[in-house]
């Protein structure tokens, strides 16, 4: 008879209790703990104040703890009564938006979109899947486009299969814009324009322009220079294709590669970065095709090098 292996005392683990929320909204201005205990005269105001002291309380998206806080009428509070609300705290990523089928984060600079052979964890992709899981540990994550580990900004991922195959089979059609800025070395002549060309990749991993259509992808980026100073140019770039490298590669064939990147050819990195953030993200979403319109503000250092 095969001998029954057990658990040790303690170590059994918990089984998932999916979180019971309770959603309010005020008819009138009001302070938050005045509308929770009315709203929820049925409980002890000890508990409910622990609701605010535990991260229970979110007020139109956002976890509050703090129990003067000002309500609008119209305003949308959360009480999570089965345990605090997760949150992502990281330093180098950030939620811009979240919704059952989405999630637009805005990335920093350095950090891998996603993992590779040698790096698995600590990744954007490692970092939201972590978060979601400890929501519930039956969420996925879905990978739908990337940012080079250097480039910061915008970028988005999908909760299902159904967002991701609907963003990904239809991209051309799904993005409607995404807008880039960088600071290259040098004066942008014209200020205006664009760089067309088809882009493929060497053995080094090295993506480089070509006339030759049948050795790489066609690849039009649009730019636009909003300041010149100090001997670099604030340009505004504008993808019509999505290629790996491709803002990189343009801005060298320009002769005016981005500041901070030394494998496309700059030479110099006042701000020990490359200088390439993507700022604006607009799209059908994928289930509801709404218009989605994200927008970061411009990194100050990037101000900074054209004061």
């Amino acid at each position: 008879m095969a001998k029954q292996l057990r658990t040790k005392p303690g170590a059994e683990k918990a089984p998932f209790r999916p979180d019971r929320i309770l959603e309010f909204h005020p008819a009138a201005d009001s302070r938050l703990l005045e509308f929770l205990l009315a709203s929820m005269s049925d409980r002890k105001r000890t508990t409910v104040k622990d609701f605010l002291k535990y991260n229970q309380v979110m007020v139109n998206g956002t976890v509050t703890r703090q129990f003067d806080l000002e309500l609008k009428a119209g305003d949308t509070v959360l009480v999570n009564t089965t345990r605090e609300f997760q949150m992502l705290r990281n330093p180098r990523l950030s939620i811009v938006y979240e919704d059952d089928d989405i999630i637009v984060v805005n990335k920093g600079y350095g950090l891998l979109s996603v993992g590779t052979d040698k790096i698995k964890t600590g990744t954007a992709y490692s970092i939201l899947r972590d978060y979601l899981k400890r929501i519930d540990p039956r969420n996925k994550l879905f990978i739908i486009h990337r940012l080079d580990q250097h480039t910061s900004g915008l970028m988005m991922f999908a909760k299902n299969v159904k967002a991701k195959e609907a963003m990904q089979h239809n991209w051309n059609n799904m993005v409607l814009e995404r807008r880039y800025v960088a600071v290259v070395e040098g004066k942008l002549e014209p200020s205006e324009g664009e760089v067309r060309s088809y882009l493929a990749e060497n053995s080094a991993h090295e993506v480089y322009s070509t006339d030759n259509p049948e050795e790489g992808q066609p690849a039009l980026t649009l730019y636009r220079s909003m300041r010149c100073a100090n001997g670099y140019t604030l340009v505004e770039l504008q993808l019509e294709t999505g290629r790996k490298n491709q803002i990189r590669v343009h801005m060298k064939d320009l002769g005016h590669p981005i500041a901070g990147d030394r494998k496309y050819g700059a030479k110099t990195s006042p701000i020990h970065r490359l200088a390439l953030h993507a700022m604006t993200l607009r799209f059908a979403h994928p289930v509801t095709r709404a218009d989605m319109n994200f927008s970061t503000p411009l990194p100050p250092q990037f101000a900074k090098m054209v004061k």
